[in-house]
């Protein structure tokens, strides 16, 4: 028996290692995906100017205007709207928004952080990008108008403060005294116990609350 339970056991922190893996992959080539965009319209900023300054010289307004829309159009497709004061936290959360943007959910974000956290780049992903992943997929769950998730991240005292509010069906499940994954596959309860290890990791705090159809996480790591 005692060869069964440890074998249940290594297959499951297996199991587990593989999903942290695939998500620290999928977080990390989300992050790059943002900063290539960006470093990309940037190396083109000065041809972009010279083009424009060429127009200007020959009175071609007209020519201009349009340049000047298009390059507007393609610069807004980067995204980049939320600077928190860390430059790896400005990189999540601009990748993730994007994403949760594009699925008709409305955001609330407010985020100020000093610039160096004494939390690894990794962790920080894993635990931010489950954090808002979570979100995502309770609003999925309810029609489009009453999507919505609240972010705000802040230091208070001697702490890092994430506050998470989202729309959610009002379905829960709870077992030991936590909130358990209403989905049918793994990898969200997966998702949670990664939140909650990093957490432990850095002697953080958590709370998961909720209130009909609203479900709201509160965390605290210590700086």
């Amino acid at each position: 028996m005692t060869g069964i339970h440890f074998y249940i056991r290594r297959s499951v922190e297996q199991q587990i290692a593989r999903y942290q893996n695939d998500l620290t992959e999928k977080h990390c080539q989300e992050v790059d995906n943002l900063y290539r965009q960006t470093r990309g319209w940037r190396h083109d900023f000065k041809n972009h100017l010279q083009t424009m300054q060429a127009y200007l010289e020959m009175g071609q307004t007209k020519q201009l205007q349009n340049y000047l829309r298009e390059l507007t159009e393609d610069y807004n497709t980067i995204d980049i709207a939320l600077r928190t004061g860390n430059s790896m936290l400005d990189a999540i959360l601009n990748s993730k928004l994007s994403i949760i943007r594009e699925k008709d959910i409305r955001t609330d974000v407010t985020a100020a952080v000093p610039s160096s956290l004494p939390i690894a780049d990794v962790d920080l992903s894993v635990m931010i990008g489950n954090l808002l992943d979570n979100a995502m997929e309770a609003c999925m769950k309810v029609p489009p108008q009453q999507r919505f998730i609240r972010l705000y991240i802040a230091r208070a005292k001697e702490n890092l403060y994430i506050y998470v509010m989202n729309s959610a069906d009002g379905t829960y499940r709870r077992g030991g005294g936590h909130y358990l994954t209403t989905k049918l596959s793994d990898s969200h309860g997966y998702g949670l116990q990664r939140i909650d290890k990093v957490i432990q990791k850095y002697k953080g705090y958590r709370t998961r609350e909720n209130e009909g159809n609203v479900f709201a996480t509160e965390v605290l790591i210590p700086l």
